[in-house]
């Protein structure tokens, strides 16, 4: 049984904003130390003003969500937007070898499955006009934060995280997310992610003061309730820890 109550429908677009969906796919585990926990997926995809779509953070392919993914428009642009979100870039670039992928600098090296990057999202990137972006340097973890301007949504992936405690079914991990400090309503990253990015403080908070400059209504994240509306004061309590 999975641990998570799923938003569903899983691996369906679903409308966030003007031109963005976001869409939440099957639970997988993540290795930790020398057990694994489970994590809820979610990606999000814009259309751009030539028709095009910009996918973030890929979940797994499956003949269904590859369909609704062609009906919305053809994929030019995947993202691997941190150190721990790039598995299925691979299965992707497989499905649209033209799609061109944009990655945190790290993975060049660090990913442990190999997939071809054509721009590193280190704040030089050249981006579609409709996106912003701002680089997060950490230690362990590094992450592209980016901004939809037509939707006005700021686009996460871990620096804010946001479990909903009813959705988890187990007592223990439920217990485990609130001392992490990942846990809805105050969702935010996890007190050991938080810790990698200590030691490059000054530049996170630098990053986090260019983020918190956004004219933002929207932020999703790629785990847990996303917030549909007061994005900008979500962001500044969320991200609070960085500042």
């Amino acid at each position: 049984m999975p641990a998570f109550l799923p938003y569903a429908p899983l691996n369906t677009p679903k409308a966030f904003g003007l031109g963005l969906w976001i869409v939440d796919g099957p639970e997988i585990r993540m290795d930790y130390g020398p057990t694994s926990i489970p994590f809820p997926t979610r990606m999000t995809v814009a259309r751009l003003a030539d028709g095009t779509l910009w996918v973030h953070s890929p979940i797994a392919p499956d003949k269904g969500l590859l369909s609704a993914i062609d009906g919305l428009g053809p994929v030019a642009w995947l993202v691997a937007p941190n150190s721990l979100h790039y598995w299925h870039i691979a299965d992707w670039q497989a499905i649209y070898p033209g799609a061109r992928t944009l990655a945190v600098p790290d993975l060049a090296t660090r990913a442990k499955r190999p997939f071809r990057i054509d721009a590193t999202l280190d704040g030089k990137a050249v981006l579609p006009e409709e996106l912003e972006t701002v680089f997060v340097p950490g230690t362990l973890v590094n992450e592209a934060v980016f901004f939809h301007r037509p939707s006005r949504t700021v686009v996460l992936t871990d620096l804010i995280e946001n479990f909903e405690p009813q959705r988890i079914r187990s007592r223990l991990y439920r217990g485990l997310v609130r001392l992490s400090g990942a846990a809805h309503p105050d969702g935010k990253a996890p007190i050991d992610l938080r810790l990698t990015f200590w030691p490059r403080r000054s530049r996170v908070r630098r990053a986090v003061a260019a983020i918190l400059g956004w004219d933002c209504e929207r932020v999703v994240m790629a785990h847990g309730l996303p917030y549909e509306r007061d994005g900008a004061a979500e962001l500044r309590r969320g991200l609070r820890w960085a500042c």
